[in-house]
């Protein structure tokens, strides 16, 4: 099948509530372009490098998002246009993001990612590092960054009863965030009872359906839609 029609299939079977981000990591920008023809408006990319490449020579009317592991010393590159980093797990990276956004005149979009695998090769925030870090006087300084949500990867594995237990658990973090701040009136310190902090981002090609069962309101395909690496 085409790109356009692996898109249009897995479009056609998303609820209207969930947001699909095309993974085009190490695909061409011709490959890109198929996706873009066949309206799909959001890309993810692992690589500053690359995704500043693509958007360099793709539509502006794109919605770049980074979903891989950033280092801070990276994130000038893309301050000037990405939409949305999914991968933010430490107060530094924050901060760095916080100062970069400033020097372009923006508020950045980001995700907390929270450490939910069973497996050492994956990054994120534990719940005491998440509650630390959204109680710090540091984060309620910052004014050019936004919290959309939390973002997690489940380990990966055959087992589907180990991965919806994960999914669940990120679920259950993202609800309790929420309840713990139902009173609050702050939005900068209570992010999550801010109405843009409504984002779970969580799935992928061989997991998203479960995903979504399990609360998924943004799911990240990329070889489901371009074909294997």
């Amino acid at each position: 099948m085409s790109i356009a029609s692996n898109l249009n299939t897995i479009k056609e079977n998303l609820p209207e509530h969930v947001t699909l981000v095309a993974v085009s990591k190490t695909k061409p920008v011709s490959d890109l372009m198929q996706a873009y023809e066949a309206g799909q408006r959001i890309f993810g990319e692992n690589k500053i490098q690359e995704m500043s490449d693509k958007y360099e020579q793709m539509p502006k009317d794109i919605q770049w998002h980074m979903i891989g592991h950033v280092q801070s010393n990276k994130v000038k590159f893309m301050a000037p246009f990405v939409s949305l980093i999914h991968g933010v797990d430490s107060l530094k990276l924050l901060q760095e993001i916080n100062k970069q956004a400033l020097k372009n005149n923006r508020v950045i979009d980001c995700l907390l990612q929270i450490y939910i695998a069973e497996e050492e090769t994956k990054f994120g925030l534990d719940e005491k590092e998440l509650t630390a870090l959204l109680s710090s006087s540091e984060f309620k300084e910052m004014k050019n960054i936004r919290i959309l949500g939390l973002m997690g990867m489940a380990t990966f594995t055959e087992n589907q009863n180990q991965i919806k237990k994960e999914f669940l658990h990120l679920k259950s973090i993202f609800d309790s965030l929420q309840n713990k701040d139902a009173q609050c009136r702050d939005t900068q310190q209570c992010i999550s009872t801010a109405a843009h902090f409504s984002t779970i981002s969580m799935g992928m090609s061989g997991d998203y359906q479960l995903a979504i069962e399990c609360g998924s309101t943004m799911v990240r395909i990329g070889s489901s839609i371009f074909g294997g690496r």
